[in-house]
């Protein structure tokens, strides 16, 4: 099967973003429907527990209907941060389902930034990657910038249960490139997903995610 054109190009992007590379934030790891004239909405939560650190909790809601796509975030880019977003969606495909998102924000909280971000993904049966990555400028102070990646790789062996493996990339304006890695596992009903991430085996970051849809 020949793929479209414009499959290798997201599927380039995303690959891109996750070996490049905010702080904190996975985003689920689900492929988006096909633009609709309805509203439909999309919630979830992660508590991130960390060694040497305290529970985090950071929420993100998503609104999104036909092509616009509305977000906010709390915790995400950074503990104490806020965030909101805008975005145009488009998506395909068939055997090869593809959507991507491109988005704008703004962070505000202990500090003020612009970010331009992607979404992405692509799904052939039981096979997903999603990627979420941006790129934050912090208006004060330059040395505050980051770029940040969160792709996943996953496969559900059912219709309930989801296996894979996700990454964190992180890289802050004039350090070196971080990377976390680790399994993930996520087992949903109806509408109702929950996911365990363990990132950093060896001094692990374990992040407990639960959403629903509406």
């Amino acid at each position: 099967m020949r793929l479209p054109s414009l499959v290798v190009s997201l599927a380039a992007i995303l690959f891109l973003s996750a070996t490049a590379s905010a702080q904190s934030g996975p985003s689920a790891a689900i492929v988006k429907p096909q633009a609709s004239d309805a509203w439909t909405f999309f919630m979830y939560i992660d508590g991130y527990i960390a060694p040497h650190s305290s529970f985090l909790a950071s929420p993100v809601f998503t609104a999104d209907h036909s092509h616009l796509h509305l977000e906010a975030r709390y915790g995400y880019e950074d503990r104490y941060l806020g965030s909101l977003w805008g975005g145009y969606n488009v998506s395909g495909g068939s055997k090869v389902k593809w959507a991507l998102t491109p988005m704008l924000g703004v962070v505000f909280g202990q500090r003020t930034g612009v970010a331009p971000g992607l979404e992405g993904s692509l799904s052939y049966k039981r096979l997903s990657f999603y990627s979420t990555a941006e790129y934050v400028f912090d208006v004060k102070d330059r040395t505050n910038n980051f770029f940040y990646a969160w792709p996943q790789l996953t496969y559900a062996p059912v219709n309930w249960l989801r296996l894979g493996v996700a990454a964190q990339h992180t890289k802050v304006y004039n350090t070196k490139l971080n990377t976390d890695y680790g399994p993930e596992i996520s087992v949903s009903h109806k509408r109702f997903y929950f996911t365990s991430y363990i990132l950093n085996p060896r001094n692990p970051i374990v992040i407990l995610e639960l959403g629903a849809s509406f």
